[in-house]
């Protein structure tokens, strides 16, 4: 590892600072089978950031959306019938565009049938798994840890991006923790949903998965902690969090982004 660790840091944050830029100059099309609690949240972080969201679950009309995206979030969080039938679509539509999906594994640990599905869709190669410790450990059987994370990315030939107090995101060889965040992003349904839409999002402007991953990770990290900053709990976070990253510049990045390899 010491042939790629003097690099990490300085390479997330320079790439992260370079990310909102990208987003507003280019904006991707994403497409987003989530939460019905998190639809609206979602787009508006989506749009918020400089790209285009969708949301319709359609078994009818999924696949027409998805090949005209630019990218695909399939989040577990409400896993109805509709919902079932509509990933399989979305994600058939993914794999033979080559999109670089991203998937969200909610709730894999209080179900076993969600978990049992949510590993057939990991056979299907997702570029981004985005999941907390709880979801890690449903899915590889052992307590969480970024040793942990790093061989699930490399067994599973996807980037990890494990969501907590520190987040990690690793492509089974780089690694990189990122301490950006306010725990009071806890507290706002979607907020999760809502950040791995934004790592989607960075997906389809940037050809390494795993920086554009780490990118979106820090930069969406530091928008909550500035929301938090001007914030009197969790309610006005939700609005302040969308009007941050709007406003998100390279200088805040690179002054505030924080990272540790």
């Amino acid at each position: 590892m010491s042939d790629v660790v003097p690099d990490v840091v300085s390479a997330v944050i320079e790439y992260a600072a370079a990310l909102p830029v990208r987003l507003r100059a280019k904006p991707p099309r994403v497409h987003c089978i989530t939460n019905t609690v998190a639809q609206a949240f979602t787009a508006n972080t989506l749009l918020a950031a400089g790209a285009t969201p969708s949301v319709t679950t359609s078994v009818d009309e999924i696949a027409g959306f998805v090949a005209s995206a630019d990218n695909l979030l399939v989040n577990l969080g409400t896993l109805d019938g509709e919902r079932r039938e509509a990933i399989a679509i979305a994600v058939d539509a993914a794999v033979s565009k080559r999109l670089p999906w991203v998937l969200d594994p909610v709730f894999v640990d209080r179900s076993p049938p969600r978990l049992e599905f949510a590993r057939t869709l990991i056979a299907r190669r997702p570029a981004v798994i985005r999941l907390n410790a709880a979801e890690l450990a449903a899915l590889t059987g052992e307590a969480p840890s970024s040793d942990g994370a790093r061989k699930f990315a490399k067994a599973n030939e996807s980037i990890v991006a494990l969501s907590g107090e520190v987040d990690i995101v690793t492509d089974g060889v780089r690694l990189v923790s990122l301490h950006n965040g306010d725990e009071l992003m806890g507290l706002v349904t979607a907020m999760g949903c809502a950040g791995s839409a934004f790592v989607a999002a960075s997906l389809a402007v940037d050809r390494d998965r795993w920086l554009a991953t780490a990118s979106a990770m820090m930069v969406f990290g530091l928008a909550g902690e500035l929301a938090a900053d001007r914030s009197d709990g969790p309610g006005s976070l939700a609005f302040a969090i969308l009007d941050v990253l709007h406003g998100m510049t390279r200088e805040t990045i690179l002054q505030d982004g924080w990272a540790e390899a």
